[in-house]
């Protein structure tokens, strides 16, 4: 009879388990698993430690971006400028250090460049009423535009001794470009979740008016969440250029699609209201395993773009059908409450 009882308790817990982790990223979960199986039994350097730190490597500047997604499309809204903003932040802190600006006031220069953006962008959607689809893709424009300009379509090569070290450091054998990622997933993640801020989020991507009838400001709220992806996007960008030793006009594009990729495979929903950072971390491990295995089993470089694009389909697909079944069971439950 104990055995029983004890059997029973077991199975509660780990429903409880499975309830807490939730459906979906059981599902994400399950892909990752499957593509770390798949790369590793056509190339056995995949499961190694040192391509697992490179992974994490290549993962943090769409990890850091993907951040700031989050915090967007969950308030109903998007970016399509991060890649330019990353290559134009680049450039303009190994310019401000060649001009012999010193380290800590040519960082700040540069992550004030992604406030402005983010204020560009905000005015566009709040002031001017563009969707923000078509508000950033102007954005992204401008800005790759300035990188070139700024530099006159050159590299520029870093000599600042203090900007190369910060692109070679490393804290417990991990490269300092993943603990920021690393860090911005917990303290972003943090605010979104258990912050009134965040929970502000949620409510602008659940419905602006309602939002705005309960005292919010829906406005302050978008303005903040594009601050914060410019100013992760240009910390991003810095550290790509220093890992890179140069800043790069042409560098980072389509590095916007990676992120979004990464945020809806994770289980934010695309029209808003819906999400968790929790889920966006699982996104970014699973998009950068599948791109450095494509490289790693010598994909052509054209047909990486097809299956991008097939998992970007995927993911909104996949948005899609989750939305359909929220959709039914807030249907189902409404008529339960009428009845």
């Amino acid at each position: 009879m104990s055995n029983g009882n004890e059997n029973i308790k077991k199975k509660s817990a780990f429903r409880k388990v499975l309830d807490a982790i939730g459906g979906d990223k059981l599902i994400l979960l399950g892909a990752i698993i499957l593509v770390f199986a798949v790369f590793t039994s056509l190339n056995k350097n995949f499961l190694t430690l040192q391509n697992m730190i490179n992974l994490l490597v290549a993962a943090s500047l769409v990890g850091m971006v993907a951040v700031g997604h989050t915090y967007l499309i969950i308030a109903g809204q998007n970016d399509l400028s991060p890649g330019s903003l990353a290559a134009f932040s680049g450039v303009m802190a190994a310019l401000l250090l060649s001009w012999g600006i010193p380290f800590l006031p040519a960082i700040l220069i540069t992550l004030l460049s992604g406030v402005v953006v983010g204020l560009f962008n905000a005015w566009m959607v709040n002031k001017i009423k563009l969707e923000s689809f078509i508000a950033t893709l102007v954005t992204q424009a401008v800005v790759r535009g300035f990188a070139f300009i700024i530099c006159d379509g050159k590299p520029v090569a870093i000599s600042n001794p203090t900007f190369i070290a910060m692109g070679k450091a490393r804290l417990i054998g991990i490269p300092v470009s993943v603990w920021l990622m690393l860090l911005s997933f917990v303290i972003f993640g943090f605010i979104l979740a258990k912050t009134k801020f965040g929970r502000s989020v949620y409510a602008i991507g659940g419905s602006t008016e309602a939002a705005r009838l309960a005292g919010l400001n829906p406005k302050k709220v978008v303005t903040l969440c594009f601050i914060l992806i410019g100013v992760l996007t240009s910390l991003g960008g810095i550290v790509f250029a220093a890992r890179m030793n140069a800043g790069q006009p042409s560098a980072n594009v389509n590095l916007e699609f990676d992120a979004i990729t990464a945020v809806i495979l994770g289980g934010v929903s695309f029209t808003g209201g819906v999400g968790s950072m929790g889920g966006t971390v699982l996104g970014v491990i699973l998009i950068q395993a599948f791109n450095t295995g494509l490289i790693m089993v010598n994909v052509p470089t054209f047909w990486q773009y097809v299956a991008r694009g097939g998992l970007l389909l995927f993911a909104l697909t996949s948005d899609y059908i989750r939305k359909e079944k929220r959709d039914k069971e807030l249907l189902a439950a409404s008529m339960k409450n009428a009845a």
